[in-house]
Order: C-alpha cells, then sequence, then structure tokens
C-alpha cells in the first residue's frame, strides 16, 4: 500500500514548538510539515484565556483550510492546558497537546526530588498542580518559573549569544538538589544543553518532544511505502519582525521556508 504524504502543522506561540518540530521530523521525514508561530502575541502566558483560545482558533482554523492539514499539534504547554477543548470542538482533524514529563521524571529519580522549569503560567496552572499530585506522589517537587528562560531561548535561535552564567543564576535553587528535570515548556529543550552545563554534576533532563512524536506517528497512522514529499515545509508568524533574517538561517538548517506573515492584530 502506498499513501500520501500527510501535512503536519505545529503550532506556538514563539519558536520553542522547532524543539517538538524535530522530534517529529526525526521521526517522519517524508510528512509535509507546516510551522506556525504567533509572535504577535507572545509569551502566552500573559493573555487573557479568552484571548488565548480565540488568536490560536483563528490561526490554526485558516492554516488547516490552506494546506489541508492532517493533524495538529500544539506545542506550548500554556496553550494546551486552555485551547485543546476548543479546538478538537471546532476541527475535524486530531489535536495533540503538549504535557510536562512528570511521570517519567518521578519514576526515574533516584533522590525523588525533581525540577520542573517551566513558565509563570504554567507552574501555575491547576492541571499542573493535578500532574504532580497523581504521578509524582513520593516526590519533592521544586518548580521555577522562568520567562527569562524563554526569552534565552529565542535569542539563540536568531544567533544570538547565550549567557551560560545568567542560566545558572537562574537554577541556583536546584544546584546539588535534584536528579531530574522536567522541561514543562517547549522552548526548553532548544537550551537543554546549557540548561546541563549549569549543574556541576550530570542530572536527567526530560521533556514531552519523543512521546510528542510517538503520538503523532501513532495518529497519522503506518505505511507499508514511504511517498517521499515533494512539498516545501513552511513556516508562518503573525507579525513582521526585524529578527526574522537571523531566524531564517536556523529554519533553513531545519528544513523550513523563510518566514511568511499572516498580518494578524496584535492582542
Amino acid at each position: 500500500m502506498v499513501c500520501s504524504v500527510k501535512s503536519v502543522l505545529i503550532f506556538d506561540s514563539g519558536v520553542g514548538g522547532l524543539s517538538v518540530y524535530q522530534e517529529i521530523r526525526t521521526l517522519l521525514p517524508y510528512e509535509h510539515y507546516v510551522y506556525a508561530f504567533d509572535n504577535a502575541a507572545f509569551p502566552y502566558g500573559e493573555l487573557e484565556e479568552s484571548v488565548l483560545i480565540s488568536r490560536t482558533l483563528d490561526i490554526v482554523s485558516r492554516l488547516v483550510l490552506k494546506h489541508a492539514v492532517d493533524l495538529v499539534v500544539i506545542a506550548c504547554n500554556t496553550a494546551s492546558t486552555i485551547v485543546l477543548p476548543t479546538l478538537r470542538e471546532q476541527l475535524d482533524v486530531p489535536v495533540v497537546g503538549v504535557v510536562p514529563a512528570i511521570k517519567p521524571a518521578a519514576a526515574s529519580s533516584e533522590k525523588k526530588v525533581i525540577g520542573l522549569l517551566a513558565t509563570p503560567a504554567t507552574i501555575k496552572r491547576r492541571y499542573t498542580q493535578e500532574l504532580i499530585a497523581e504521578f509524582a506522589k513520593d516526590c519533592e517537587v521544586l518548580m521555577i518559573g522562568s520567562t527569562r528562560l524563554v526569552e534565552i531561548a529565542e535569542q539563540k535561535m536568531r544567533g544570538e549569544l547565550v549567557s551560560l552564567v545568567e542560566i545558572q543564576q537562574i537554577l541556583q535553587p536546584w544546584l546539588d538538589r535534584v536528579d531530574g528535570i522536567v522541561l514543562g515548556c517547549t522552548h526548553f529543550p532548544l537550551i537543554k544543553d546549557e540548561i546541563q552545563l549549569a549543574f556541576s554534576t550530570p542530572v536527567q533532563i526530560i521533556d514531552s518532544g519523543k512521546a510528542i512524536a510517538n503520538r503523532v506517528k501513532a495518529l497519522l497512522g503506518e505505511t507499508d511505502q514511504i511517498v517521499q514529499n515533494q512539498k516545501k515545509n513552511v513556516t508562518y508568524n503573525s507579525a513582521a519582525s526585524h529578527h526574522e533574517a537571523a531566524l531564517n538561517v536556523f529554519l533553513s538548517e531545519m528544513g523550513l521556508s523563510p518566514i511568511q506573515n499572516l498580518d494578524l492584530p496584535h492582542s
């Protein structure tokens, strides 16, 4: 059986979702990918829930129609806890969200002290607290909510220097305490190496990328014969930015087109 190439839309407020895109594309290299980020409203953690839902639904619906998308990935922890019910109700294609990998981190911790590194919004979500209560009952879970690390990841993707000293200062409360870190924001795998370097001894760093990729593969279904993708993977943002030229260099290395603008209003 020969199956046609499937189109997958990966959506985030910024470039963090590229970490998820990398994992999915590594597992499924022949599919067609559309990456979209709502930089006009970045960061999503500071939006009212109603605004976040309306913006996400607007952008995702538009691109699902334009590219005949077969599956949507909401590659943002904040958005995933809020918009998934609405999207699944409005769209006729599967929608996959991201969840902080607290369960595997708790299971593999020897010290039973793990750190959840996320945005302030994700840290405060009731959903996050429920995950901890359900899957990390036997662990002490330390939490750091950092918008600055999100900004650092964005800067790295634009080719700017990353301050290891600043990252170490942010993570200072955890040094020599935790033996596992959950990356609860899709931006953070982009600076995973720098986070590891902040610690004098190795710590296990866990994110949801591979689990999401496996879920996407299961939903898209198996093929008996791979069909080479002839479509160019494309990238969209919601507002023009003076950083686009630098970011386009990294997008090209990831097999994505230069950024196209959706011309959406600011929040």
